[in-house]
C-alpha cells in the first residue's frame, strides 16, 4: 500500500510540474506578444533606449504604445498623480552614473556651525560654491563673476530670505509682492504664511496699481505654463527677484548668461535631487546678500552641510559629464539626457493631447541654445494643460479619471486650466498619456 501512495505521489508531483512549465511558456509567449514581461517591464524588444527615450514611429499610435503590467492589471483604474513636480524621472541617469557621485561621510567631518568666516555666507561650503560657479560657466546660463552666493534650504527658504533682505524695516505697512499669473503656486502660502509685518501678498502683477514700493517675482521659465518672463510693472520703486529654477537647456533655449540682482537657482529641477534641499542665490548687492544670510542663520543657523557636500559632488559630476563626453568613463552628458528624454515626453503628450481632441497645450518658439549649439524648443517641466469645448472645472474633470493635477485656481487663474508634471516616472507619465489620449466627451 505505501508503495502505491509512493508511485501516487511522485506521478502527481510529475504532473503538477509539467503543467508549470507549460503555464510558464504559455504566459511568456504571451508577454512578448503584447510587450510585458514577467516582472511588469517592457521585454526587450520594446524597452526604451538607455537614455530612457520614449518616441514613437510615425506610422504607430498611442495605443500601440507599450503598456506596463501595473497599467494592464488595474484596466486603467490606478490614481495616476502628477500634482506634484517630484522630479523622479532623472534616477535613470544616476542610476547609471553608479558611484560617481558617491560620499562618504565619515562621523567626526562637518561637526561645527561655520564653513567659512570669510565668506558673507558664513554657512557656505567652498568645494559646493566652487561647483556652482563652474557649473553656471558651463551652462553659460547665470552671471556669477563679482557676486555673492548664499545657500539655502532649497530655494523656498531662500525665497523667504530674499523678501527679508528687500523689504523695508521701518515702513508703516508691509510691502507689496506681485507677481504675474499665471504665477507658482506656493508664492501666495509662503508670503503670507507667517503674516508677516514686512511683506505681504498683493496678487497678480498685471493688475497691480498701489503707488509705493513693491517686490515683483519674474519667474522664468515660469511654472506653470513654461513662458519666459520679464517683470510687468516696471516702476522706479520696485524691486525684483528672478526665480530661474527652470533655466536649463533641458528645459529652454539658453539664450545668454542671466543678469540680474538677485536670482534663485536650485537643485531640485537642475539635476533633479529635490530630497538634498538644496538652492542658491546670486546676489549682486553685498548688503542684501548679508540680510540673506542673516534670515537663514536665524531660521536655521546654517544650511546642511551633508547636504551641500553631496550636492557639490553631483554639480562636479554634472560638468564633467559635459567636459568628458565621448570619453570611456562618460557615454552621454546630463543634459544631453535630460534634453532628449524632456523632447521625447513632449512629443507623447502632444500626440495624447491631438488624439483626445478635448485639450490643448501652450505652443512655443524654437530659439536658438548656446548650450546645444543647436535651434530648440521650450519643453518646460509642467504641462499647461487647458480643458476645451464646455469643460469648466479641468481639475476635476481629470480627477473623474483618476488623473490628478493642479488647477488653475492655486496659480491665480481660472479652473479651466491645469498643471501636470512632466517630471514622474515612466511608470506614472506612460500610463498617463495613453489614459489622456483616450478621454472623450
Amino acid at each position: 500500500m505505501a508503495k502505491i501512495s509512493s508511485v501516487l505521489s511522485m506521478r502527481h508531483f510529475f504532473v503538477l510540474s509539467l503543467a508549470l512549465n507549460v503555464s510558464f511558456i504559455l504566459r511568456t509567449v504571451y508577454e512578448r506578444e503584447h510587450g510585458l514581461s514577467w516582472f511588469g517591464f517592457e521585454s526587450e524588444n520594446d524597452q526604451v533606449t538607455q537614455r530612457t527615450r520614449l518616441s514613437m514611429s510615425s506610422s504607430s499610435s498611442l495605443s500601440s504604445t507599450t503598456t506596463t503590467l501595473t497599467e494592464a492589471q488595474d484596466g486603467g483604474e490606478r490614481i495616476i498623480n502628477l500634482d506634484h513636480g517630484d522630479p523622479t524621472m532623472y534616477e535613470k541617469y544616476w542610476q547609471q552614473m553608479g558611484d560617481k557621485t558617491t560620499v562618504v561621510i565619515p562621523g567626526w567631518q562637518y561637526i561645527s556651525y561655520f564653513s567659512d568666516l570669510s565668506n558673507i555666507c558664513w554657512f557656505l561650503e567652498p568645494d559646493f560654491a566652487k561647483e556652482v560657479v563652474r557649473l553656471h560657466k558651463v551652462v553659460g546660463n547665470a552671471v556669477t563673476e563679482g557676486r555673492h552666493i548664499v545657500v539655502g534650504t532649497g530655494s523656498s527658504q531662500l525665497y523667504l530670505a530674499a523678501l527679508f533682505a528687500l523689504s523695508p524695516s521701518d515702513a508703516s505697512e508691509p510691502i507689496s509682492v506681485v507677481s504675474q499669473a499665471p504665477f507658482y503656486s506656493s508664492y501666495p502660502s509662503m508670503t503670507d504664511c507667517l503674516k508677516s509685518g514686512l511683506y505681504k501678498w498683493a496678487g497678480d502683477a498685471q493688475n497691480f496699481s498701489k503707488e509705493g514700493p513693491y517686490i515683483e517675482l519674474v519667474t522664468s521659465p515660469n511654472n506653470p505654463d513654461g513662458n519666459s518672463r520679464r517683470s510687468v510693472v516696471n516702476r522706479r520703486e520696485g524691486t525684483l527677484i528672478h526665480d530661474l529654477a527652470y533655466y536649463w537647456p533641458q528645459y529652454t533655449p539658453i539664450s545668454s548668461p542671466a543678469d540680474y540682482e538677485l536670482m534663485l537657482f536650485t537643485v531640485s529641477k537642475s539635476t533633479g535631487h529635490a530630497g538634498m534641499r538644496i538652492g542658491w542665490a546670486i546676489v549682486k548687492d553685498k548688503e542684501v546678500a548679508k540680510r540673506m544670510t542673516k534670515f537663514v542663520e536665524i531660521n536655521t543657523i546654517g544650511v546642511s552641510k551633508d547636504s551641500q557636500i553631496r550636492a557639490a559632488k553631483v554639480l562636479k559630476t554634472v560638468s564633467d559629464s559635459y567636459e568628458h563626453v565621448g570619453s570611456s568613463e562618460v557615454s552621454e552628458s546630463f543634459f544631453d539626457f535630460s534634453y532628449h528624454l524632456m523632447a521625447d515626453r513632449w512629443k507623447l503628450l502632444r500626440e495624447a493631447v491631438e488624439q483626445s481632441g478635448i485639450f490643448s497645450l501652450p505652443e512655443f518658439h524654437p530659439a536658438f541654445c548656446t548650450f546645444l549649439n543647436q535651434v530648440s524648443e521650450p519643453q518646460p517641466a509642467f504641462a499647461w494643460l487647458k480643458c476645451e469645448t464646455d469643460l469648466e472645472d479641468c481639475e476635476s474633470f481629470l480627477r473623474g479619471h483618476k488623473i490628478l493635477t493642479r488647477g488653475g485656481k492655486h496659480f491665480g487663474v481660472g479652473p479651466k486650466y491645469v498643471r501636470v508634471s512632466m517630471l514622474d516616472r515612466d511608470e506614472n507619465f506612460i500610463p498617463f498619456v495613453k489614459r489622456l489620449s483616450r478621454i472623450h466627451l
